[in-house]
């Protein structure tokens, strides 16, 4: 029954999140969510008298998928096959509650963050504060809209650029922006990828003056196997493990990064080697291209460089700890969460202790979060009541944590 209700809960966040949803991104959302593996959400049984092949996964997302149905909450979208919808009365009880334009309100706030309900715009152009690090993950443009408010794919470098452009003009001399965008994007009815993520490293350069220092490979081991239309059905494509977290600067000579604060621990073998004070003798590679002088690596260090390829499973006990929470109040969690521990690491990458760090699109506050672990101020937005709330019951013990008046009582939904 707890795992029935959990998926039921996910299948119906979907919906809040998607005013409007296929079968297929239906069950990417929900495995995403419930943080499925792709042998899991894949995988086929022989079901029925017959014992016909059938995937167990998928067809459980149906049978939840036909209760809303039954509920009168969601309906099919006559003209398109596989497409489903929220009916009237689905979008008064599930769809989420967006900020009125102009508005902000205080959501929750610690010793060294707040959380604001409102338009990032709104909020960040009337804060006059120094910002060192902006870490964020927009919206995905996706071909659906989602209830946050997803642009098409002709709006989203504008609405891009129109997002940041406050951060940008308190950006301190050698403040970083990180952003993790969808790789996943392709021209419709073809499997051939969007160039908007080309346009859109082009745009923050030519109009901010914003360099780009790396593109970062978030490798994602647990990512569920998309994209389906190119690669399960039609065989074009190989499933996609990876997302990129864009690495832009202001000033790159003056960057606030230090690898040094990251250093991951060495092999046996490497501290084998520094033990014995290096190579013994000269080595070339490649043709003469690398060389290794004899005492190379001789030299004790604290630890290994890491390699710009996060290695960070999306399925993160921060986050399930997370959506049971805001369930338990009765709230939809965010349904497209990433997790701590890629948070952790670009905040201690890209930014010194008591240090401004800011997230115009907060969803599940996961920035502000590790900031706070980590002694960085923070300040986060989200125009959506439901994440803000929800994620308050993640700071709650944090030093002076305190929930505004306006989030204490959802009766009003």
């Amino acid at each position: 029954m707890g795992i029935q209700q959990s998926l039921f809960s996910a299948v119906q966040d979907a919906f809040a999140e998607n005013t409007r949803i296929s079968n297929q991104r239906l069950y990417h959302t929900v495995a995403s969510s419930l943080g499925i593996r792709e042998s899991e959400a894949s995988r086929k049984e022989n079901i029925g008298k017959k014992g016909e092949k059938c995937n167990v996964f998928t067809r459980k997302v149906r049978w939840q998928q036909q209760t809303l149905k039954q509920l009168g909450l969601i309906e099919r979208v006559a003209s398109r096959k596989g497409v489903w919808q929220l009916t009237k009365e689905g979008k008064k009880k599930i769809q989420l509650h967006k900020t009125q334009p102009g508005i902000t309100v205080l959501g929750f706030s610690t010793r060294l963050g707040l959380a604001i309900w409102g338009d990032c715009c709104d909020v960040f152009s009337k804060i006059d504060e120094p910002v060192h690090l902006m870490i964020s993950s927009p919206p995905y443009l996706l071909r659906n809209k989602r209830a946050y408010g997803n642009p098409d794919e002709t709006e989203y470098v504008d609405f891009i650029c129109k997002s940041i452009e406050p951060v940008v003009k308190h950006l301190v001399d050698g403040g970083s922006i990180a952003l993790n965008i969808s790789n996943d994007i392709f021209l419709k009815k073809s499997p051939a990828r969007s160039l908007y993520r080309e346009r859109l490293v082009l745009a923050l350069y030519d109009r901010f003056g914003l360099f780009k220092m790396d593109e970062l490979i978030w490798q994602n081991k647990s990512k569920p196997p998309a994209p389906i239309q190119w690669a399960s059905i039609n065989r074009y494509h190989l499933n996609v493990q990876w997302e990129p977290v864009y690495w832009f600067c202001n000033n790159p000579n003056k960057a606030r990064s230090n690898n040094q604060r990251v250093l991951r621990e060495h092999t046996d073998q490497h501290k084998k080697l520094m033990k014995a004070g290096g190579y013994k003798y000269r080595k070339t590679c490649s043709d003469g291209a690398y060389s290794k002088r004899e005492g190379s690596f001789g030299k004790e260090t604290k630890g290994k460089i890491q390699r710009n390829v996060l290695d960070i499973p999306h399925v993160c006990k921060s986050q399930q700890d997370y959506k049971k929470a805001a369930k338990e109040i009765g709230l939809p969690a965010h349904g497209a969460p990433f997790p701590l521990n890629l948070a952790r690491f670009l905040v201690e990458f890209m930014s010194e202790k008591d240090d401004l760090v800011i997230d115009p699109f907060s969803g599940s506050f996961t920035t502000g979060l590790a900031c706070e672990q980590l002694g960085r101020r923070w300040i986060g937005t989200d125009c959506m009541y439901e994440y803000i709330r929800g994620s308050a019951e993640r700071f709650n013990g944090c030093d002076d944590y305190m929930l505004s008046k306006e989030m204490e009582n959802v009766s009003w939904m």
